[in-house]
């Protein structure tokens, strides 16, 4: 796993200093994540379940990924020592020879150094993926093994040219390995710490014969993390991959929400007509309620945007879905102006950071109960604002 420095040495630094150093210092694999045997949650630590979590909850989106290469152990580090209250660690994605790795997508050419690898030029090829053709590198070609030779970088470098510096420095992490990181954190910091893993492009894997589901489960129980009060939330596009892990775990699960005209992927294969539209009014809601404890839309679903790009009038979609007992978190808010609603950006720079200040407390002000976030500094003080009124 690469070096083996941790970060001790920030101890005896500011709270400051060690958040913005502290993932820098993890080297090009992680602290202990190369330690055999298998680790299990400290049960000095427990949990009371999902409900428990603050309010509105920061959650650090791909880690902190508005600093550092997403999905890389530290960008998770930095969500947590910035005050993330859970972390997004893995969008769990698997090898060819049955592992579950994080990146945001399968296809690993945004995001990692693959192309600079002549020795896999031949794995670049076109595949469909939920409709979409896509070319590039694609995990499910490579063994683990053969993953573990390349190294992070950053996926919008026009955006956030600051994170293209650590490009290089961390590997793609295993599923395994950010169980066992999260159980060394909630140790060190005496609670415990929370990840919310996203299964990608379930049915696109099950046709390969890769499914997801039920290697996310074996995992979890293999570290003691598939119970109803465990910290690991479970996520998904696909409301059949949350059935099915609704079978097979404990976990409370979310249901991801994209625009309100889409329609998810297992619904086109399986010839459901029902939108993202259909699943947001209150009987779709009903239906989401009877196997999953919450649902992840994106922002535009809580309050729309004009032709502008401005902010409008706040749908009924958080009252709604908290009639069901569904909670809600909302995707995704980051500093930066292109991301940002027209009525919340500062200049015209790409990378320049707008008003996220006010951003983020209107959306607080619809009564979310939290929110995916790039920048989780910002999150955390944006909540402080908030409930100082």
């Amino acid at each position: 796993m690469g070096t083996q420095e941790s970060n001790e040495g920030l101890n005896g630094m500011s709270p400051g200093r060690r958040a913005l150093l502290g993932a820098a210092v993890l080297g090009a694999g992680g602290a202990v994540l190369g330690l055999p045997g298998t680790a299990r949650a400290d049960e000095r630590y427990g949990s009371s379940g999902y409900k428990s979590l603050p309010k509105p909850t920061i959650i650090g989106h791909r880690g902190a990924s508005g600093y550092r290469p997403e999905h890389t152990l530290g960008a998770y580090q930095l969500a947590l020592d910035m005050g993330a209250h859970v972390i997004e660690a893995g969008d769990l994605v698997p090898t060819k020879d049955g592992h579950l790795v994080c990146r945001h997508e399968p296809e690993i050419g945004g995001t990692t150094d693959v192309s600079a690898h002549p020795e896999f030029a031949d794995r670049k090829k076109t595949k469909v993926l939920d409709g979409v053709s896509t070319t590039g590198w694609f995990t499910e070609d490579f063994t683990l093994a053969e993953l573990k030779t390349l190294r992070a970088k950053e996926r919008i470098p026009a955006n956030r040219p600051h994170n293209t510096l650590y490009d290089g420095r961390w590997e793609i992490p295993t599923f395994e390995e950010v169980l066992r990181w999260r159980d060394e954190q909630t140790r060190k910091r005496g609670k415990q710490v929370w990840i919310y893993p996203e299964l990608k492009h379930p049915t696109y894997f099950r046709k390969l014969g890769l499914g997801l589901e039920e290697r996310v489960a074996k995992v979890l129980r293999k570290y003691g993390m598939d119970k109803k009060n465990s910290p690991v939330i479970l996520q998904s596009f696909e409301p059949t991959s949350i059935q099915r892990l609704n079978k097979l775990v404990g976990n409370p699960l979310v249901v991801l929400l994209s625009g309100a005209s889409t329609r998810p992927w297992d619904f086109v294969e399986a010839g459901d007509p029902r939108t993202v539209a259909d699943l947001v009014k209150p009987a779709g809601l009903e239906w989401i309620a009877s196997y999953a404890q919450g649902i992840g839309p994106t922002l535009d679903l809580i309050i729309p945007k004009d032709a502008s790009g401005n902010l409008t009038t706040p749908t009924t979609l958080v009252r709604d879905a908290h009639a069901e007992g569904l909670i809600l978190h909302p995707y995704t808010m980051r500093n930066e102006n292109p991301f940002l609603p027209a009525n919340f950006r500062k200049g015209t720079d790409a990378d320049g950071y707008g008003d996220a200040f006010g951003a983020f407390k209107t959306y607080f002000a619809t009564g979310i109960d939290g929110v995916f976030t790039d920048n989780p500094d910002t999150g955390v003080l944006a909540r402080e604002d908030f409930l100082a009124g």
